[in-house]
């Protein structure tokens, strides 16, 4: 029987038939080895990096590190040296997955998720934007053996203090700091220059219609069309933002200006 008044709807595009099969050449290319090649794209296939990924504006391929296992159950960790609950990943596996990614994309920075690694910044994203892209390492487990770490000298990265079962989801938000900034992800460029750390300070808060919600104006000087005195009023909500929620931030910022932090006594 066919049903009446109905359209039939076909999915057109699945999420990893975005991801490339064959390498274009000089393209930004983000190379992840991971345990899970199907948590990719993920996030990264929707919205502008989607469409960026659709477009050629950059590449992502997946290293699948069971592939690289030893034995006949292709092993990939073992229990850690000295003793100590959960695995580690084995050094002998994971080097044979890091020859064949950096055969692939020879010169890229390699990266390893890590709760004690530096935290990762704006800055660092754009270094990495700027670049050929970069191969990340997402670990499981315990961790990776150290001496492939130190090896291959590994750059290790966190995204906070905080801790994930694994590094496919920090990997996924890296990458989406690094190609949103690359050329004509975006369409409006100008907006990268003006959310929070492009000038090491957190955002000025952010209004749109309706001008009254529930009781709640949009500031006057907003909605004056004096662009000078709105830029004015921008920066100083910035820098209340910066010194209030980050001090950190904002001692970076005086030291940047060449203002003394220790002047500021409300720090």
């Amino acid at each position: 029987m066919r049903s009446l008044g109905r359209k039939s709807i076909q999915a057109s595009l699945q999420p990893r038939d975005l991801m490339a099969e064959k390498r274009l050449k000089g393209v930004w290319t983000a190379q992840v080895v991971t345990l899970f090649p199907e948590a990719f794209p993920g996030t990264l296939g929707l919205s502008l990096t989607g469409r960026a990924l659709k477009d050629g504006l950059w590449q992502l391929e997946t290293v699948p590190l069971r592939e690289f296992g030893d034995g006949k159950h292709r092993n990939v960790d073992d229990t850690p040296a000295g003793g100590g609950a959960g695995m580690v990943l084995r050094p002998d596996v994971m080097a044979s997955a890091l020859d064949a990614a950096q055969s692939r994309l020879p010169g890229a920075p390699l990266l390893y998720l890590s709760p004690r690694g530096k935290p990762f910044t704006q800055a660092r994203a754009r270094a990495l934007a700027e670049g050929p892209g970069m191969t990340l390492i997402c670990g499981r487990f315990e961790g990776l053996d150290q001496r492939v770490i130190d090896a291959y000298e590994v750059e290790e990265v966190s995204l906070g203090d905080f801790v994930l079962t694994g590094g496919e989801i920090a990997a996924q938000a890296l990458i989406d700091a690094s190609v949103r900034l690359i050329p004509r992800v975006l369409g409006n460029q100008e907006s990268v220059e003006e959310e929070s750390f492009s000038h090491g300070l957190l955002e000025h808060p952010q209004y749109t219609k309706p001008a009254v919600w529930n009781g709640r104006a949009i500031p006057e000087i907003l909605l004056s069309g004096h662009h000078a005195k709105i830029t004015d009023w921008q920066r100083v909500q910035a820098e209340r933002l910066t010194k209030e929620r980050r001090p950190d931030l904002w001692r970076a910022y005086l030291r940047a200006q060449n203002r003394d932090p220790d002047e500021d006594q409300e720090l």
